[in-house]
């Protein structure tokens, strides 16, 4: 296999905390970052106070230097770029000075886009993995260098998977690019797109089955409500994917689903069961109302 001479000299343009612990290998292998993109800091707390992103925080700490606009990168010398979960397209004129890979966490073309991890375990995919791409002007078109495959457990949770996909796509993305890149590979079946998650999307649908709700509450952040308040779910058991579905609270099921934990607006994460007995519930409620 033909591969292209090691890069010398790296920027890194990356933003949530997946993208931390790619940044911070580069660095312990030795690579030259002379530059780390990111978005600019938001105002978050109850005090307003401008926070940085992950990968600001992360970059400040090891002493690298931050910009938030991505044409900064042409200025520093760099012979490649790597970007990681970054949230922007990078413009044609960018891309046509400095050459750029994306580590992107899916096995592409399925799963092109904002939200490759949540659609996977959402649709219930089996499997995923972590692509390192060349990137072009398309959103995730570019032609694979390696892929590694993933795969997607019935009882997997989305936090789960985001860890084990920035394990094994930081390790691939280290050794390809301590070897030097190889002649990358066209992308080869049909395109699907992972457009990213809406708040609204996160609320239990009680109509859907049980096992898509199971997937929702793996994910994270699923929430329905209970007496006029909203009540998080979670963690939840899958006790019958073949009951029909139930808006139904009966002690901890509902339907085909076992309540775990939850978190009831405004409160901390507790056992079901404190819940319940804190909330005096009736022996039938009604969720989502």
């Amino acid at each position: 296999m033909t591969r292209a001479a090691p890069p010398r000299r790296l920027v890194f343009l990356g933003t949530p905390q997946m993208a931390v612990q790619p940044l911070r290998a580069l660095v312990d292998a030795g690579f030259d970052v002379a530059l780390v993109v990111t978005r600019i800091d938001k105002r978050r707390g109850r005090g307003s106070e401008l926070m940085p992103s992950p990968v600001k925080a992360a970059a400040l700490e090891l002493g690298l230097p931050v910009s938030h606009s991505v044409d900064d990168v042409l200025a520093v010398g760099a012979d490649l770029g790597v970007v990681v979960a970054f949230g922007q397209l990078i413009k044609p004129h960018v891309l046509d000075v400095l050459p750029m890979v994306n580590l992107h966490f899916s096995l592409l073309p399925r799963w092109r886009g904002a939200a490759p991890v949540e659609r996977a375990l959402l649709a219930g995919d089996s499997e995923t993995g972590v692509c390192l791409m060349r990137l072009e002007e398309g959103l995730d078109t570019g032609p694979v260098y390696r892929s590694v495959v993933v795969p997607i457990g019935p009882a997997t949770t989305g936090d789960e998977l985001r860890r084990e996909l920035v394990e094994v796509g930081t390790s691939m993305l280290v050794d390809e690019l301590r070897a030097g890149l190889p002649e990358p590979a066209p992308q080869v079946g049909e395109a699907t797109y992972a457009a990213k998650l809406q708040p609204e999307e996160l609320r239990i649908d009680w109509t859907k089955s049980p096992v898509e709700i199971d997937r929702l509450v793996r994910l994270g952040g699923a929430w329905t409500t209970l007496h006029g308040k909203r009540l998080k779910v979670a963690r939840a058991e899958l006790a019958d994917r073949d009951a029909p579905p139930s808006d139904e609270l009966r002690g901890d099921r509902v339907g085909g689903l076992r309540l775990v934990t939850v978190q009831p607006e405004g409160r901390a994460v507790m056992a079901f069961e404190a819940f319940a007995r804190g909330a005096h519930l009736e022996a039938v409620e009604q969720l989502g109302r």
